[in-house]
């Protein structure tokens, strides 16, 4: 019986895994939309009738374009869990013309050409250069297995094109010559071959000749991506089921199609700054004595650290909701006296409830049938850490609401943020949930088939919801594994559960780049490695790249060594210290990083291929990172070197560690001593910082430093403040600085703009001048001061010009 069930197993995984290859073999029959017979136009839409299907066409603004299609004449509701709730249109004016053998659309930027004899599309931009051609085009086959069909779009590539995205897809940062999947999965030591991981965002972009631009298929069900791999020239993306939606997105920067598609599917929000910080986490800390060392452990190291997580060990039986009552007698008072001491905490929360008719939680699931089921009725039975569970379906507005309410309880203890864990959804022996499972899928009934790649993005919103509900004017943080396009309006996430190798120091370098590029900023790895023991250089090494990383935690399976960096040598655990402290004397430029992304959805890391396109040499490099605008990294990601090759994009850099100042455009061999990480700073940058702190409202600098990198032509730099935990931000209580650097003949001018209704207590700025030789004399709103090596230059925080006058 065993085999037989094995085989079965491994027989629906393979028709899964091999879809399409399944349908070639048995020679299916594939549908096309066929000529096209009428046209019909409404506002920012066109309505197209082919021979077989219809297509809708919306003008979404002058930039982006969706395309929607019916084979049997009537669409599905349009209705989206990824797309933000508040998006706003753009300008939808366009031009429409109906030739003799094609329909032309046009915007200011796009020109979108349908020919009449097969319904396929071609999009150029505005000169007339071809961007996207349909190679196949679109075209569907039904599928026997599950009584539905496959939706397919198969457009004409090369091998020069490049493609990028794809949330937390391993591999090659440029996805040409592969196929991905989507339908998440939890992938317990997942390695760089890995496919399908924990996150399903179906978003992709393209770069043609130097244009870029991207495509959001908006479809939940399992999809695929083949960029080139069946057949070099052409790229295709399909979904077992539901309707071809996808969004078209002109750049030509890579980086505004991020933003916009960032927009299109929702900003985050501002985290609490102490998210920002650096996380502690292990499965698992318990009981109470060993959390308050651990605390006392990180202080007396000096060590600073924000966050202590705890993992699923502090619940009673597993029973989420609930504390362990003798291995944490009393929550409250312990989380109160970390937080007094800095420490905020964070526990863990999966979604399967233990069948247990004497537990509150899983007694109100019952009653209220807030649990998904079977098709037959029957509730859906699957076991997770606590056994036997029931999972609630957070694609339920009640059960949603239900499940945010549950969190008033640990609220009240004092926590302070919830970690989302096991939501791929994940079930041990199954794997996941059956595909007869049903969910109600916001009033649009459907099977797990379609409900499974929102699962865990539904969980973690309705995580986040309940964190808010309780969190009054402060801002609430939310993690999680799993995730769908649109995350970012409700969650950080990680990467899941990694190994302690220097391989997966690289992935987790590719999976947070590409992360940025899919609108998932708040992203981090597990360092060290979840899996296994790093030795003492790994792991330092790993602190270095994850310093720069927006999200920042260790955490590590107990059975396979503690990784807290005292356990580490001491010329480890003070390079360790270091790299930590550099975080936070950093805070004041990721803070306002953080700020420019969750204002105006600029991803924080940037691929050198994202931020330089132009420059062919960057399309293939998959290290070198930058943070924000100015940061350039490049970890170091193999052991015992002491140095390595990276390349420096155009432009003036400025080597954080020994000031040299290096032209770019080209590959440069750095010193790599293990207490550096390669880091350079564009010229003309000016950076904020602060003085180290324990954590991140440990006192108020009394000046914000600022680190002046000389600029051979005008830039501008940026400084957010707020106070880090309210939502005073919302109603205008914040303060941005605006710094522009002009060089002119032998001065450099800094001029200061200020929009402030917030006070942050700092009294000024202290600059730090880099670059500058046989500086005379600084003006400060017209007063000269004096400029000697021994002396500290503090000007008031509300200057507005600075003159650095060169001899």
């Amino acid at each position: 019986m065993e085999e037989n069930k094995d085989n079965a197993q491994e027989s629906e995984k393979d028709f899964e895994g091999n879809y399409i290859e399944k349908f070639q073999e048995q020679k299916e029959e594939e549908f096309y939309p066929g000529g096209i017979i009428s046209w019909k136009q409404k506002k920012g839409r066109l309505k197209i009738y082919a021979q077989n299907s219809t297509l809708e066409l919306s003008i979404i603004s002058e930039k982006i374009l969706k395309f929607r299609y019916a084979n049997d004449g009537y669409f599905e509701d349009d209705f989206s869990y990824a797309i933000d709730p508040e998006f706003e249109l753009g300008n939808t004016n366009y031009q429409f013309e109906a030739q003799q053998d094609s329909l032309i659309i046009k915007t200011e930027l796009l020109q979108c050409i349908i020919k009449k004899s097969d319904a396929t599309i071609k999009i150029l931009n505005k000169n007339g250069k071809i961007l996207i051609e349909d190679e196949k085009g679109y075209h569907w086959k039904d599928e026997r297995r599950f009584g539905g069909h496959v939706v397919i779009s198969t457009l004409k590539s090369s091998k020069t094109n490049k493609y990028y995205g794809l949330g937390d897809k391993t591999g090659n940062l440029n996805l040409n010559g592969t196929r991905r999947e989507l339908w998440g999965t939890d992938c317990y030591g997942y390695g760089n071959e890995t496919d399908p991981v924990y996150k399903n965002i179906p978003f992709f972009m393209g770069l043609n000749d130097g244009e870029g631009y991207g495509i959001f298929l908006d479809n939940s069900f399992r999809s695929f991506f083949d960029f080139g791999y069946e057949r070099k020239e052409a790229i295709s993306f399909w979904a077992q089921g539901g309707e071809m939606r996808y969004y078209f997105i002109y750049g030509p920067q890579l980086e505004n199609v991020v933003q916009d598609y960032t927009e299109l599917t929702g900003k985050s929000p501002m985290p609490p700054k102490w998210a920002l910080g650096y996380h502690q986490s292990k499965w698992s800390y318990y009981p109470e004595s060993t959390v308050r060392d651990l605390a006392k452990t990180f202080r007396e190291n000096r060590i600073p650290c924000d966050v202590i997580h705890l993992d699923i060990d502090y619940m009673d039986g597993y029973r989420i909701f609930t504390w362990n009552n003798e291995r944490f007698p009393n929550p409250k008072q312990m989380i109160a006296d970390l937080k007094n001491d800095g420490f905020k905490t964070i526990v863990i929360v999966d979604p399967g409830i233990k069948i247990d008719p004497l537990y509150t939680v899983y007694q109100q699931g019952v009653h209220h049938d807030y649990f998904c089921q079977r098709m037959d009725g029957a509730r859906f039975k699957g076991s997770v850490w606590p056994g036997p569970c029931h999972f609630p379906d957070f694609t339920n507005p009640a059960a949603r609401k239900w499940w945010s309410g549950l969190f008033g309880g640990l609220s009240q203890d004092g926590v302070a943020g919830v970690w989302n864990d096991m939501n791929e959804p994940a079930v041990f022996e199954e794997g996941t949930f059956p595909r007869d499972v049903r969910h109600d899928y916001e009033g649009h009934p459907c099977s797990h088939r379609k409900g499974h790649n929102v699962y865990g993005m539904q969980m973690a919103r309705a995580t986040y919801e309940g964190l808010e509900q309780f969190a009054g004017n402060n801002r609430s943080f939310t993690i999680t594994r799993s995730a769908y396009a649109g995350i970012q309006r409700f969650s950080s996430v990680w990467t899941g559960d990694n190994l302690a190798s220097w391989e997966h120091l690289k992935i987790a370098n590719v999976q947070c780049q590409r992360l940025s590029a899919s609108g998932v900023s708040f992203a981090g790895s597990d360092v060290g490695g979840f899996i296994g023991a790093p030795d003492g250089e790994l792991y330092t090494r790993w602190i270095q790249m994850a310093t720069f990383h927006p999200f920042f935690r260790t955490h590590s399976s107990g059975d396979h060594g503690d990784k807290e960096p005292w356990q580490f040598e001491d010329k480890y655990l003070n390079i360790v210290r270091k790299f930590i402290e550099l975080r936070y004397e950093i805070m004041p430029y990721l803070y306002t990083t953080f700020w420019q992304y969750a204002e105006y959805a600029k991803p924080m890391l940037r691929s050198i291929s994202l931020a330089y396109q132009e420059d062919t040499e960057t399309l293939e490099r998959e290290e070198e990172f930058l943070l924000g605008q100015h940061l350039l990294i490049c970890p170091v990601s193999s052991p015992k070197v002491k140095e390595r090759m990276m390349y420096l994009p155009e432009g003036n850099w400025y080597n954080y560690w020994t000031n040299e100042l290096i032209s770019g455009k080209r590959e440069i061999q750095v010193a790599t001593p293990l207490d550096q990480i390669p880091m350079f700073i564009k010229a003309g940058a000016i950076i904020p910082m602060q003085d180290k702190m324990q954590y991140v409202d440990e006192f108020v600098p009394e000046n914000i430093k600022l680190h002046i990198y000389k600029a051979s032509n005008e830039t501008v730099s940026e400084l957010y403040e707020d106070d880090g935990l309210t939502k005073d931000f919302d109603i205008g209580i914040s303060t941005l600085h605006t710094f522009i650097q002009k060089p002119v003949d032998n001065t450099i001018i800094i001029q200061h703009k200020m929009e402030s209704e917030y006070e942050s207590g700092s009294k000024g700025f202290e600059i730090h001048l880099h670059g500058f030789s046989n500086v005379e004399k600084m003006i400060v709103d017209g007063n000269t001061v004096n400029v000697n090596n021994d002396s500290k230059i503090i000007v008031d925080r509300n200057f507005d010009s600075l003159e650095i006058i060169k001899q």
